[in-house]
């Protein structure tokens, strides 16, 4: 087997005529590392894939595998294979020789492709399947098909774009441990593109948040979500992500909100000025007092309740307890415990660095 391989990517910008689908990319990756590319649709993530896989050139700067540069190379030259979206199996052909065709195209022997196809076909469970023809699995038996022939050459890097995209919620969620499972026996490193947070933060060790063509954050699925470098960010992580509202923050620590005064630890010694407070929803409750809040909708989930409320003008999700009784139309109270405030520069929506640099060096647990 290859050894993992470890991948940078210096100042890489990618355009299509006069649009610039990536402004200066710059990534490193850990062999061995699950990394994940998440952003939404059109912000650069699959982009940056194929040009790791050489389906893509770059118009500036460099990719290095291994510390080796491949700008130029062509993909079969890289020693790394990718799972597309569709899946792109031959229907003609079965399950087997879906799964050897990369071992003969690089020109194995005959005698060695069978125990390997059945090997890769045993690690995803499809190995009573090798006689079949893709239109004769599920989608869930594709999607392993096609993970099978992209590990069956045992490349330093797996690529997988959007690989669960085309699978019902509930096969989803037990693909993605799969995948996780999978890699980590492989030991093999792999770049996981998808546009579904949830997603990323429970298979990645480490992830890079795409908007617009840039990386706006790179860091464990924990620090992201813990710590936004920015209000887009913090906009996008979290199901439901981090309720923003516009707030006064006052020289001596807090922030005016609805009328109502809150202190926030990590603002002590900036000047008085405009911001955006972040509030994860599960760090919200309902108080005697605080800001004032009318209940619009109640969503059970089970195993808990998101309330939706307005707050003046605005809209703000709270996560709660299953046994939380609400009714629509309620008038409550919500407040916060003052380390969990997130501040914001209302112009820049750049995260606000605190002042305590205990808060600042805190690492998330």
């Amino acid at each position: 087997m290859s050894q993992p391989g470890s991948v940078k990517l210096e100042n890489i910008v990618k355009r299509h005529g006069s649009f610039t689908a990536l402004h200066g990319i710059h990534l490193e990756i850990e062999p061995g590392e699950f990394f994940a590319l998440l952003g939404p649709s059109g912000s650069g993530k699959t982009t940056t894939l194929r040009i790791l896989a050489g389906l893509e050139s770059v118009n500036e700067g460099r990719v290095l595998l291994d510390d080796v540069d491949v700008t130029h190379a062509q993909p079969g030259e890289r020693d790394v294979a990718m799972v597309f979206q569709s899946y792109a199996l031959y229907p003609h052909m079965t399950v087997a020789e879906n799964i050897a065709f990369p071992l003969k195209m690089g020109g194995m022997p005959a005698s060695t492709i069978d125990g390997a196809v059945k090997e890769a076909a045993a690690k995803v469970g499809i190995d009573h399947l090798l006689t079949r023809r893709p239109g004769q699995l599920s989608g869930g038996q594709q999607q392993r098909c096609a993970l099978a022939r992209a590990i069956v050459r045992k490349p330093r890097l797996f690529l997988l774009d959007e690989p669960l995209s085309n699978l019902d919620a509930k096969l989803r969620v037990e693909t993605r441990a799969e995948l996780r499972r999978l890699q980590r026996s492989l030991g093999v490193t792999a770049v996981y593109v998808t546009h579904d947070q949830e997603e990323a933060m429970t298979v990645a060790d480490r992830m890079a948040i795409f908007m617009e063509g840039r990386i706006v954050q790179v860091g464990t699925p924990k620090e992201v979500f813990l710590r936004p470098a920015n209000a887009i960010v913090a906009a996008f992580i979290g199901t439901p992500p981090m309720n923003l509202l516009p707030a006064t923050l006052t020289s001596d620590g807090h922030v005016n909100l609805e009328g109502v005064r809150l202190p926030v630890n990590n603002a002590h010694g900036h000047d008085r000025r405009e911001v955006t407070l972040g509030i994860h929803p599960g760090d919200l409750c309902i108080a005697q007092s605080g800001i004032p809040a009318r209940v619009e909708l109640v969503e059970d989930l089970g195993d808990s309740v998101i309330a939706i409320m307005a707050v003046g003008a605005h809209q703000v999700k709270v996560r709660l307890g299953q046994y939380t009784r609400l009714s629509e139309g309620e008038r409550v109270f919500l407040t916060f415990a003052p380390d969990l405030a997130h501040l914001f520069d209302q112009e820049t929506g750049e995260r606000l660095p605190s002042t305590s640099p205990e808060l600042n060096t805190r690492q998330p647990l």
